[in-house]
């Protein structure tokens, strides 16, 4: 069981949680984390990059003086990629960097990311999120209490619109819903701010919510 505090909006603790370490697999699974990871980032490659080669450039394929008896080198027509002007010798092309992941391993990579996040400390849970107007001011002071000073990425029950435009100028920090949660973007923000509703929705997903502790 891994026992989490949870904050108020103010910084102070109002109640205690227990994860159940089990619930989110029970180990961390580290290649599948790199697979899910390379796969995040391949996905976001363009891969749009050409350059034109010899057959994409204008110019007669004539050859350009005949092979013998000039005493000059052997040439072929002006598109050769030895002339200026002729096309680039293994020209790049238009490519797909696009990688697959069954959806059973990418779960598995999310929730052994989610594990890695509680065992070291840096998810922080806070009772609720909610704001009457958008404005930046505000969640930058509940970070500020939460003692939240590196990147962080915010995880809400469902998408809110006054939180999205209150976080979204905060730099490197960045909001989700639980049920968008993916390994890469976990991964890369150092800190996880759960909401206890996030929370709850996403071990309820699991099978497993929470354990409230009394004191």
């Amino acid at each position: 069981m891994i026992e989490l505090t949870v904050y108020n909006t103010g910084g102070q603790q109002v109640d205690t949680i227990r994860v159940d370490e089990a619930v989110l697999g029970g180990c961390i699974r580290y290649a599948l984390l790199k697979q899910a990871l390379v796969m995040y980032h391949a996905n976001k490659r363009v891969g749009t990059v050409a350059t034109k080669g010899r057959s994409y450039v204008a110019g007669s394929t004539h050859k350009l003086f005949r092979q013998k008896g000039t005493g000059n080198a052997r040439v072929g027509s002006r598109r050769t990629g030895k002339r200026v002007g002729g096309g680039m010798a293994f020209a790049k092309g238009l490519r797909d960097f696009r990688q697959d992941m069954p959806r059973k391993q990418r779960l598995l990579a999310r929730d052994s990311a989610v594990l890695a996040k509680l065992r070291s400390q840096e998810v922080v849970v806070v009772d609720g999120l909610s704001f009457e107007k958008p404005r930046t001011k505000d969640f930058v002071a509940v970070l500020k209490n939460l003692k939240i000073d590196r990147s962080c990425l915010v995880a809400v029950p469902e998408y809110d619109e006054n939180v999205y435009r209150s976080i979204r100028n905060v730099p490197k920090v960045d909001v989700l819903p639980v049920a968008d949660l993916n390994a890469a973007d976990i991964i890369n923000h150092r800190r996880m701010l759960f909401t206890k509703d996030a929370l709850t929705s996403f071990l309820d997903r699991k099978g497993g919510g929470p354990q409230n502790v009394t004191a």
